[in-house]
């Protein structure tokens, strides 16, 4: 690139970010890939980039943070580009939603409100007032504006969650473990009916009483799986490893030697 391109003398930081898509998105000089991209081909990008926020938090990879904050605060200019070609929003009108969302979500910060308060009650205060600005837009049901899009554990903790501000909650986690019972045992009579529908529709319920469960021990669910989805992994990494050291691959093992070799890996993390 041409060392005096305008792009060298834009100030740094969100001026000379925005300048980069703006330039980018050109229709005459841009990138062909990045013009063609749309809001829907965009989003799965903006998800994938979250999620490896997530897991770099999750390994305290503190020197790969900084990179994957920058991916997914392009993800924001690059909607927000798109946005302002179709004149519909830009960068700033974004900024300056949020700013102003987040000063009336925080009377105890920046009105007269006392900010000495315990966190359970700001976050009741929180959910309060995010309820005032769905009446607003129209969103009276309970279950109103809790996102399609979420993962589908992350979905049923907030769908849980907001059904258990009116009351329609079990009080007792004992109560949950029986549910689980229950649907487990109808999971079972509907495999023995080889019925596929019936199979998903009761796996979908044991799922979501889980969620429940984990909601009473106050668990997250997508965290807790994604920490079984690493435990996994790095158990079999190990399966893998002890097999190599033999000249043999998981496709030559058996199942016991395989067991064998998860059972060590898993003895070896517990010391």
């Amino acid at each position: 690139m041409d060392s005096h391109d305008p792009i060298y003398d834009t100030p740094e930081g969100l001026p000379r970010l925005l300048q980069l898509m703006a330039r980018l998105r050109d229709p005459e000089t841009g990138c062909p890939w990045d013009v063609e991209q749309t809001f829907e081909s965009i989003a799965p990008y903006t998800i994938e980039e979250a999620y490896e926020v997530a897991d770099a938090i999750e390994r305290e990879a503190w020197d790969e943070l900084e990179d994957e904050l920058g991916d997914l605060l392009l993800q924001v200019i690059y909607f927000a580009q798109m946005g302002a070609e179709r004149g519909l929003f830009d960068f700033h009108r974004i900024s300056r939603t949020i700013t102003d969302k987040m000063i009336a979500r925080h009377p105890h910060v920046f009105g007269p409100e006392s900010n000495e308060k315990s966190a359970e009650q700001q976050t009741r205060d929180w959910e309060t007032q995010k309820a005032s600005e769905r009446a607003r837009k129209g969103e009276g049901g309970v279950l109103d504006g809790v996102a399609q899009g979420l993962p589908a554990l992350t979905r049923a903790l907030k769908l849980q969650k907001r059904a258990a501000r009116v009351g329609f909650d079990w009080t007792d986690r004992g109560d949950v473990l029986a549910k689980i019972a229950e649907e487990t045992a109808e999971l079972s009579e509907a495999a023995d009916s080889k019925d596929r529908d019936a199979v998903e529709d009761e796996m979908g319920d044991l799922f979501f009483v889980l969620v429940n469960l984990a909601r009473h021990l106050e668990i997250d669910p997508e965290a807790a799986l994604r920490r079984t989805n690493a435990k996994f992994t790095r158990r079999f990494g190990a399966i893998e490893q002890h097999l190599f050291q033999q000249g043999k691959t998981p496709s030559d093992a058996s199942l016991e030697e395989m067991d064998s070799a998860w059972n060590d890996a898993k003895a070896a993390e517990r010391n």
